[in-house]
């Protein structure tokens, strides 16, 4: 069977496994990473193969479609194989360890691989998992044994690089740069108390000073981390619980919490980023399922115990404490020339919006922004690159890896801390984002990844052979494309602008580019646009400015029109990699593109705009007049979706069910607040929802219990330029970090319930249109139901990696026919609405559904949006996958309306 892989035909696609998942904390981190690997593979070399591993270490061939869900859970486990629970919550598959078949578990969403089949499958293993089992030198050494060439490091750096105390013990002595230093406990000690706390706290304090950073050993993405600053030893132990994932839980408290209560501290406790996980000891006892563990908690209060200790059966066996550095933060890629020495890409300082660079802050857009390179002088900068390059050397990391550090607040001090063999892989992560300061856009970085993996590969062991082929069939592959180059559309994707959506306009563009980049039907250029006093003005950009974390360092950047000296040193020490590897020759300055050059370097154009200009047919209206095709709905349609209380009235006045509403206008607040009040109160009563009229992605939508909370959101929306007030946000507990719009105006509305439906659920519905016969036709696809943790959709549920909860197809019912027959329903309901506003391209629908006895089915719509929101997990994606479109394919099915749209007014 190897035989038959050395000598196959040299000109076949390579095939590449993509590791991702996993059973780690970090899984849904790793998850998100692989779909961005899938995606941005360089489809004209390599087939992608979507390798899932589950919680119990079985690879699965995924099918594709499941490649697209917003979470794990979200199709895993499958819903006909989780037991009844009492209480709803998403579960992972650890919960079913001892009652569920594995392995038709697994076979329900693909196919269950045995390690041995692995060569049928796949030429080479891409890494995308994280933590224990995935970049701690396990797989490294399966494949080894089983001959398959993988990405990274090998089986001695992936040990070493996934043990903080190790790496601490093993630290080279170097007056350069020091590891920071640290003190540890195992959990054998802590749980036995082998020691005495107070001392333990006294002598971290002694050594560390205060606020230390306290740290689970094995894990990344900031999971496990917090910080004490202050003497208190009640905290400490709390703290270093958190640490071990585990706590001590009261139980004259637990006795006096409402079952509500009660089910919500669960709900939290079994989330593996911040909570336990399951499943859980409750002191000996093993807890599988929620409902387990809440009988087991009851039975503890009934036989007396005061208290018990809750610890994750998947626990940690070392925690860290490390003195908090009070510097400048960074994060280094360090890789390989061509002659298999290391050189570090451009360090990026980290500027945290809080005290700590915390998983929400990693991978939610704008929450952060990444400085690419560092902010200091060109001799530090030097410092650093050769400080991550030597240490990457020294703990024999390959191929590629990540080195966090510190410069210290007197800028004399260098503490290397957390080096990785393994890199966060979503779209703004520093491992894509620094490669593109070199010229190399995502697609190109892992084709450079693979090619340098199987070099490295083919120095040793074992895997020579199978590398060294596959490497040259990758050179020829390369120089086979470059031969082939073919006339295609060249596409604007264009994102950005200045409203309050424009982060997330940023990831929505970012995915797009990288979609139809990978795929190579189109020459795609991504275009910011700056919309200020009413003028657009557009940039073609650099790949490194669309990488960057949200659109406020973008405009900073193109505003500037420079680039760092130093970074021209870099990429002439990598040039031989990006001739290699790099398609065609970068932008390294942005572009101001005038109306004459949108006309002659475009024929179309991807909308990836939220918000005004770009929802409200101001875009639509100015590429009409360039004759560039776009996606969407056209200048007319745009005008009324944008506005969500005109577009509630059109469809009130044409027979479908919405809620009631009143706009409240910053006049009329500021006017007479009581009157204003007494109104809302009145028409709508409490509970109601507020949110802006004309913005979307959860912008400042909140459920409003009372007056007080109502008048702090007005205060909020309708407050003048650089005034805050933290007493408000505390009241609408919206955090500081987090933008609230200001606004002359906002939208109220009567809170939507069951009223008195068997069934009640939220959806957001996508479809879209294509001509057939020259004739309009829609394509609605199976709406998702939409889940939120709190009251409504949140920022993070949305747009966040492992965050939102859909199920895709909704659940209607649990008889099949009345499955259908509801569906069908609201599928045509859905349909009806988008003609009437004169839908065209695609659009999203988000609405409740109520159904009774019958069934007779109430769909009452909340809002439409012409331009829903493309970033990578988003559910319209998984609503594409049912109806067997992939996300390459769907984009592509949208400008392919556009541009036949475009020829029809010319002909016409």
């Amino acid at each position: 069977m190897k035989q038959s892989i050395i000598f196959e035909n040299m000109t076949n696609k390579i095939r590449v496994g993509i590791f991702f998942g996993g059973r780690s904390r970090e899984r849904e981190v790793s998850f998100a990473g692989g779909r961005t690997v899938y995606d941005n593979l360089d489809k004209s070399l390599f087939e992608a193969i979507p390798l899932f591993v589950d919680s119990f270490n079985q690879v699965i061939l995924l099918d594709w479609e499941y490649v697209y869900k917003g979470t794990i859970r979200d199709f895993y486990p499958p819903v006909d194989f989780i037991p009844q629970q009492s209480f709803s919550v998403q579960l992972y598959a650890d919960s079913l360890v001892h009652t569920v078949d594995k392995e038709a578990m697994a076979n329900s969403v693909g196919k269950l691989i045995r390690v041995e089949e692995l060569h049928t499958y796949i030429d080479f293993a891409f890494l995308a998992l994280h933590g224990s089992y995935g970049e701690d030198g396990s797989l490294q050494g399966l494949l080894e044994w089983l001959d398959i060439p993988y990405t990274g490091s090998g089986i001695l750096g992936t040990s070493i690089g996934i043990n903080k105390f190790i790496q601490k013990k093993l630290a080279p002595q170097t007056s350069d740069y020091q590891l920071l230093p640290c003190a540890f406990v195992d959990n054998d000690t802590w749980f036995t108390k082998q020691f005495n706390t107070d001392n333990l706290l006294n002598d971290l304090v002694a050594k560390l000073g205060l606020p230390f950073v306290i740290k689970s050993a094995n894990q990344g993405s900031s999971i496990g981390v917090s910080f004490l600053e202050k003497n208190d030893i009640q905290l400490f132990e709390k703290l270093v619980h958190k640490s071990f994932f585990s706590e001590v839980l009261d139980l004259n408290s637990w006795k006096l919490k409402s079952l509500t209560d009660k089910h919500t501290f669960i709900k939290g406790l079994v989330d593996f980023r911040e909570g336990l996980g399951l499943p859980i000891f409750v002191d000996d006892t093993l807890c599988c399922l929620p409902d387990e563990l809440l009988d087991t908690l009851e039975k503890e209060v009934t036989e007396g115990k005061e208290k018990v200790l809750l610890r994750a059966f998947e626990a940690e066996t070392l925690v860290l404490f490390e003195p908090f550095v009070k510097g400048r933060e960074f994060s280094c890629i360090v890789i390989k020339d061509e002659a298999g020495n290391p050189i570090a890409l451009p360090p990026t300082e980290i500027v945290k919006s809080q005290t700590f660079f915390d998983y929400r802050s990693k991978y939610l857009p704008g929450l952060s922004r990444k400085l690419t390179p560092m902010g200091v002088s060109d001799e530090m900068l030097e410092k650093i690159r050769t400080a991550c390059a030597h240490l990457t050397q020294y703990f024999d990391f390959k191929v590629y890896a990540r080195i966090d550090g510190f410069l210290s607040h007197d800028g004399n001090h260098l503490l290397l801390n957390d080096p990785n063999t393994t890199s966060g892989m979503l779209p703004s992560s520093f491992f894509f984002h620094q490669a593109a300061e070199i010229g190399l856009n995502p697609s190109s970085f892992l084709s450079y990844i693979i090619g340098t993996s199987l070099q490295e590969r083919s120095r040793s062991r074992g895997v020579s052979m199978y590398a060294q082929h596959t490497y040259k069939r990758l050179v020829e592959l390369m120089s086979l494309n470059r031969l082939e180059e073919r006339k295609k559309d060249s596409i604007a994707v264009i994102f950005g602008g200045n409203s309050f959506e424009r982060h997330i306009s940023v990831e929505s563009g970012r995915n797009i580019y990288e979609k139809l980049n990978a795929a190579a039907i189109y020459d795609v250029s991504p275009v910011f646009l700056d919309y200020t006093n009413n003028k657009m003005r557009f940039f073609a950009l650099p790949i490194s400015m669309m990488l960057k974390d949200n659109a406020d360092d973008i405009r900073e950047k193109v505003t500037q029109q420079s680039q760092h000296p130093y970074l021209q040193k870099i990429r002439e020490e990598l040039r031989s990699i990006t001739t290699k590897y790099a398609k065609s020759v970068p932008l390294f300055i942005p572009q101001e593109l005038s109306e004459s050059d949108l006309k002659q370097m475009f024929d179309g154009a991807f909308i990836a705009l939220h918000g005004r200009p770009g929802e409200d047919g101001t875009i639509q209206q100015y590429l009409d007049e360039l004759g560039i095709y776009y996606n969407g709905s056209g200048f007319q349609s745009s005008q009324i979706t944008i506005d969500k209380f005109k577009t509630i009235d059109l469809l009130r006045e044409n027979g479908f069910s919405v809620t009631d509403h009143h706009l409240v206008y910053k006049e009329d607040w500021l006017e007479n607040k009581e009157s204003v009040v007494d109104l809302l109160t009145t028409k709508l009563g409490f509970p109601m929802i507020l949110k802006p009229h004309d913005d979307g992605c959860s912008a400042a939508v909140i459920k409003i219990k009372t007056k007080e909370e109502l008048s702090a959101y007005a205060h909020m929306i309708f407050r003048n330029d650089n005034q805050d007030d933290a007493r408000f946000r505390h009241v609408l507990n919206v955090k500081l970090q987090d933008e609230f719009p200001q606004k002359a105006v906002f939208l109220a509305e009567k809170l939507i319930s069951a009223n008195g439906a068997k069934r009640f659920l939220e959806i957001t519905g996508g479809m879209f249109t294509y001509y057939k016969n020259n004739c309009l036709h829609y394509e609605v696809f199976e709406p998702s139901e939409a889940l939120a943790d709190g009251e409504v959709l949140s920022l993070e549920e949305k747009f966040l990696a492992g965050q939102g909860q859909n199920i895709t197809p909704a659940r209607y019912a649990n008889d099949s026919k009345e499955q259908l027959l509801v569906a069908s329903q609201v599928k045509n309901e859905l349909l009806k609405v988008a003609q009437l506003l004169h839908i065209e391209g695609y659009c999203r629908i988000d609405a409740f559904v109520r159904i009774f006895e019958g069934p007779k089915v109430e769909v009452i719509v909340i809002e439409v949006n012409s331009l829903p929101g493309m970033t990578p997990a988003t559910c319209i994606y998984h609503q594409a996958a049912i109806a067997k479109l992939k996300p390459d394919e769907f984009i592509t099915q949208i400008l392919t309306f556009g541009k036949q749209r475009t020829s029809n007014k010319t002909i016409n």
